[in-house]
């Protein structure tokens, strides 16, 4: 199966050896988004900004593929700290609607940029 470069400028640039999303088939992979604003280039500020920015970032990467985050079947959340993860809960009540795609939250001790959440997903378009 072939698999194409998506790309959008709703959704910070690849920088380096990766691209925004690879669509395969009906699959679409997103990339890890950080709360990086695509305009500036620039970390939004706090952990309530980053979560936000995040998650249009992928919404955008979903359109990109000609889907939405409707048909996200996976999404992986990586936090500096888990005692964001309500918040994170919050915002993909917003983002995602149900069924709710499966997803694994991890705790970790850095990100790019020192930034505070960072999220990718798997797409499966009909």
């Amino acid at each position: 199966m072939p698999k194409a470069p998506v790309s959008t400028p709703r959704a910070p640039a690849a920088i380096g050896t990766y691209s925004q999303a690879i669509r395969a088939g009906n699959t679409c992979y997103l990339s890890g988004q950080i709360g990086l604003d695509p305009a500036s280039g620039q970390l939004v500020d706090g952990i309530d900004a980053q979560i936000v920015r995040v998650f249009d970032n992928l919404k955008a990467l979903a359109e990109a593929c000609g889907a939405s985050l409707a048909a996200a079947v996976k999404v992986q959340v990586y936090l500096t700290d888990l005692a964001h993860f309500a918040k994170v809960n919050e915002a993909m009540a917003r983002y995602f609607p149900e069924p709710f795609p499966a997803r694994a939250a991890v705790g970790v001790a850095s990100l790019p940029r020192g930034a505070l959440v960072e999220a990718d997903a798997v797409l499966v378009i009909d």
